[in-house]
Formats: structure tokens, C-alpha cells, sequence
């Protein structure tokens, strides 16, 4: 999806409550090697975005500023909530390169549930407890998500990261050892 930006010149508070206020969202779009874009993302086109998004997937999104003839691929890096109303208060995207690796957080999906044998027979339960593993890729290698298959967990048996089958060019961020789901007694 194609998300139209419109360049911000400052950053003075109430400027900011009043963009805030229009349902605007401040942003800022970043590489490395290139100086800091401040701009500004209507929010009914990103929550939009958000919506068509399926659950916990990384994805793409072409940023456009408007007036500008080149369009940037970004990958969302963080979004800030207000501490009370949990409004999307700001948003971090890195525009991303061709040749230059990224670090992102790539969901895990758990697929079996329905069928695995711990749940089903034992009486368990599923309890995730990484739901996404840092990885370094380039963009075009970037996965949606990686999936781990369940179907054969017991009760109190665990899988780990390193179950998961990484692409060569994707580069693990995280300890493999670390225990990523357990069927825990119900």
C-alpha cells in the first residue's frame, strides 16, 4: 500500500496538537546516511493501512511525500501511543535500500494449533513466549513471517528458535536457544 506524506517544517508543540487534533500523525522517515525527514501521515490512510495488514506481519509500505516525484520503500520501525487515550502519537519508518541490509523484527506464526497433540489430547495449552525474532536481511529477502509447525508438541515440550528454517540470507539477531513456544498444562 501507498502512503501519502506531507512534508512538516517544525516542530513546535501546539503546531503538533493541532495536527494531532485534524487526525494527522507526526513522522519522521530515516536512513542511514541521509538527513531526517519530518513529515506529516493522515491518519485515516494509516489506520487503513493497518487494518489491511494481516495480524503480527512486517510489511513493506511505499512512502510518497507530496509534491515529490520519488516514492520510498519504509518499513515501520516503531509507533509511539499517547499514555492515556492509546492515540498513535508518532511514527518511525526506515526507508529502506536495495544493497544495504535491515534490522526488523519478523513475526512467528505457530501452525498446528488446532491439531497439535498436547492441546488436543493432553489437556494443554499454547503459550508463546517470543512472538517475533530480530533477523538482518536485505529488503527483498524479507519474509512476512516465519512460520513454526506444533502439531507434534506434548505436554511441557518446548520448540526453540533454531526450529525455525532460515533462508542463507537471512541473518539471525537473536539467541537460538531461546524457547520460543511451550504447551503448558491447562
Amino acid at each position: 500500500m501507498q502512503l501519502k506524506t506531507f512534508e512538516r517544517t517544525s516542530g513546535i508543540k501546539s503546531e503538533l496538537t493541532q495536527m494531532r487534533r485534524a487526525g494527522n500523525i507526526p513522522a519522521v522517515i530515516y536512513a542511514k546516511g541521509e538527513p531526517v525527514q519530518h513529515v506529516i501521515v493522515d491518519g485515516a490512510q494509516f489506520r487503513a493501512l493497518l487494518r489491511d495488514v494481516k495480524s503480527g506481519c512486517l510489511s513493506i509500505t511505499k512512502v510518497s511525500l507530496e509534491g515529490a516525484v520519488d516514492v520510498k520503500e519504509a518499513v515501520l520501525k516503531e509507533i509511539q501511543y499517547h499514555p492515556t487515550t492509546y492515540d498513535v502519537w508518532h511514527l518511525d519508518f526506515e526507508a529502506l535500500h536495495p544493497s544495504r541490509y535491515v534490522n526488523v523484527k519478523v513475526p512467528i506464526r505457530y501452525v498446528g494449533v488446532a491439531d497439535c497433540v498436547g492441546i488436543k489430547s493432553g489437556g494443554g495449552t499454547l503459550r508463546q513466549v517470543i512472538r517475533s525474532m530480530r533477523v538482518s536481511c536485505l529488503p527483498k529477502d524479507m519474509p512476512e513471517a516465519f512460520e513454526m509447525d506444533i502439531r507434534e508438541l506434548q505436554v511441557g515440550q518446548t520448540k526453540r528458535l533454531s526450529d525455525i528454517v532460515l533462508p542463507a540470507n537471512i541473518k539471525p539477531l537473536a539467541d537460538l536457544n531461546e524457547v520460543a513456544v511451550v504447551i503448558a498444562k491447562g
